[in-house]
């Protein structure tokens, strides 16, 4: 097709209508939230009370809570920091196209190095340096009173939410359930898919430990049906003999 190249494909593996509505309810429900207590709280110190990447962030939190990307860590450690970030070079750099280039590459080293990757952070350094004159006027305040307490009231929104969601926030991998037959084969190890993933030299967005998990259960389904159709097919022989 012309547009291969655009890989474009509405849904993510796995997702179901009925997800992606739980998500929109829920990260309505979530900014609302945030807003309304940031609001309060902050209405005597400041005039931001809410930070646009946190729309971003409730993205991830909502519509893909078992992405590395939307943990609780990634969320408010990824945002803080790279406010954080934006802060130092705002404070230091003279040109803002400059200053708006050493943000966002600045946060995505900070955050890679301690392991909160979060894509919205690219976008609070962004804000900390174009943001005007009221987030200059917060200073070393904009990541805490903001972009922090934002981030800390969506992580508690998502929290609450995925209790009822059916989908497990802070991810944990779950074994898949069935009653699969079992394979005579050597036990899968993360440690493989690891080493596997480093072969490739790409990055997925998915939890090694999951990724594992969907491995296994592919194999013992592979297994179990390939073990049905030659019983089949000696059956289907045993009829055919008599």
């Amino acid at each position: 097709m012309r547009f291969d190249w655009l890989r474009f494909h509405p849904r993510l593996a796995g997702a179901r209508s009925s997800d992606r509505l739980a998500a929109s309810l829920g990260a309505l429900a979530a900014i609302l939230i945030v807003a309304l207590t940031s609001a309060a709280l902050l209405a005597s110190l400041t005039p931001i009370w809410l930070v646009a990447p946190i729309g971003a962030s409730a993205v991830l939190v909502f519509a893909v809570p078992a992405s590395p990307l939307a943990q609780p860590w990634p969320v408010i450690g990824g945002n803080i920091l790279s406010a954080l970030a934006g802060v130092v070079v705002a404070n230091s750099a003279t040109s803002h196209e400059l200053a708006a280039a050493l943000a966002v590459g600045l946060a995505i080293a900070v955050m890679s190095m301690a392991r909160c990757l979060h894509p919205p952070g690219g976008a609070a350094a962004l804000t900390a340096v174009i943001g005007g004159p009221a987030v200059h006027a917060l200073g070393w305040n904009f990541p805490i009173l903001a972009v922090g307490l934002n981030s800390i009231l969506l992580v508690a929104a998502g929290i609450a939410f995925h209790r009822f969601s059916g989908h497990s926030y802070p991810h944990r991998a779950i074994p898949a359930s069935g009653n699969f037959q079992s394979i005579d084969r050597r036990s899968l190890d993360a440690a493989d898919v690891e080493a596997v993933l480093d072969e490739l030299g790409e990055s997925f967005d998915i939890d090694i430990d999951d990724l594992a998990v969907i491995v296994r259960a592919v194999e013992r389904r592979a297994a179990t049906r390939e073990q049905l159709l030659g019983e089949t097919g000696q059956r289907s022989y045993i009829s055919r003999a008599a």
